[in-house]
């Protein structure tokens, strides 16, 4: 039975050593892995055929199949010269030349000036510019579409609403919970190392509380819907460009802010409050339970000392900034579907940027947020 492998064994004859090549030196069988290491092992055992006074044969009558991929290997392996002795059929050898003839060499890369990099700086600095006003633009329309819905509420998309907040909402119950139940879990364990070495176990509850009603819920809700339904929203809008049905809606004098954008954010904004309640409290069980296994703090204890450590304004603030999240994930996923090219490969780099930009806004507001409202509820 054949072996399809490529492989390469050197051989002594007459006139002197002779590279034997076997197996099938093609495109599908080279890019497998395995077979890939083997050639190149083979390969990079063989003194090389361009060096001086090599006097290395070769020989490919013995191949099962041979393409331009394996022609153009052996043609870089060669330094892009013939070899002093080649033993090849016809077929094998008009391959090769087809191959010499149209092998280039790469042109060098551009060294970086400083006038390139200041190009470039300009360059990335209008970008941003310009993104900056297409999303002031759709902020501006959605505060339109708000005024549009209130006038007329019974025109309002409010079936597309409903789908989002079962899509947005429902849908991400489990998996908010989970990660929010571990990174109670986690949190708990490391606090309990720290307050067990002063003696102030009871002062966990002060600690899960703040730190997880506060900041760690709101923020951990927003970036798993950033991920989850700001990359569904770009990728929804993307696929409605590809497919053509924007430039429909354009034609039919379908107003797509009224229709795409202002549903999701509203859903969004309804949404993210609740996700970021609903993973406060899976986060809050996983801490107290681990707390209960760690310090010995009873959940009786947890639950009573928790509303005299908590303050109210820190509920009140962490839903305010859920609702500002919602609104902005929901705004930067339509921004960068509404950028999508026709084509897959824009719609894939579009999801790629929705879900880092939403991320990173996530961030920088919360810090916002942080820092205005450093003397509210502590």
């Amino acid at each position: 039975m054949e072996e399809p492998s490529p492989r390469v064994t050197q051989q002594d004859t007459p006139q002197g050593p002779c590279a034997v090549l076997a197996g099938r030196w093609t495109a599908a069988q080279l890019t497998e892995a395995s077979a890939w290491r083997q050639a190149s092992r083979d390969l990079q055992a063989l003194p090389a055929a361009a060096a001086p006074g090599a006097l290395l044969g070769w020989n490919l009558q013995s191949l099962q199949q041979f393409d331009h991929i394996g022609a153009q290997i052996l043609w870089d392996h060669w330094g892009r010269q013939w070899p002093t002795r080649l033993d090849a059929t016809p077929d094998q050898r008009a391959v090769l030349e087809r191959v010499a003839q149209f092998t280039t060499t790469p042109p060098a890369p551009l060294r970086s000036t400083p006038r390139q990099q200041f190009l470039d700086l300009g360059a990335w600095v209008l970008q941003g510019l310009e993104r900056g006003k297409d999303l002031t633009r759709l902020i501006g329309q959605l505060l339109l579409d708000m005024l549009r819905l209130l006038r007329a509420p019974r025109r309002g998309p409010w079936r597309d609403l409903s789908g989002h907040l079962f899509s947005m909402g429902a849908a991400a119950l489990p998996i908010t919970a989970l990660v929010g139940f571990l990174i109670g879990v986690v949190l708990a364990y490391l606090s309990a190392q720290q307050l067990r070495q002063f003696g102030a176990d009871a002062y966990i509850v002060d600690l899960l509380g703040i730190s997880l009603i506060r900041e760690l819920g709101p923020v951990l809700a927003a970036i798993l819907l950033a991920g989850r339904s700001g990359s569904a929203i770009t990728a929804q809008i993307g696929v409605m460009r590809v497919t053509e049905e924007l430039d429909a809606m354009s034609v039919m004098g379908i107003a797509q802010g009224f229709r795409l954008v202002l549903p999701r954010a509203l859903a969004l904004a309804i949404v993210m409050p609740l996700i970021s309640v609903w993973t406060t409290l899976a986060a809050l069980v996983g801490g107290m339970l681990a707390a209960d296994v760690a310090l010995g703090v009873t959940p009786a204890f947890f639950i009573e000392a928790l509303p005299g450590a908590v303050d109210v304004a820190n509920l009140t603030l962490a839903t305010g900034k859920s609702v500002v999240f919602g609104v902005l994930i929901a705004l930067i996923g339509c921004h960068f579907g509404l950028r999508v090219k026709p084509n897959t490969e824009s719609l894939g780099q579009g999801t790629t940027a929705s879900v880092v930009a939403s991320i990173t806004m996530v961030i920088l507001v919360d810090a916002l947020f942080a820092v205005v409202f450093k003397n509210v509820g502590i």
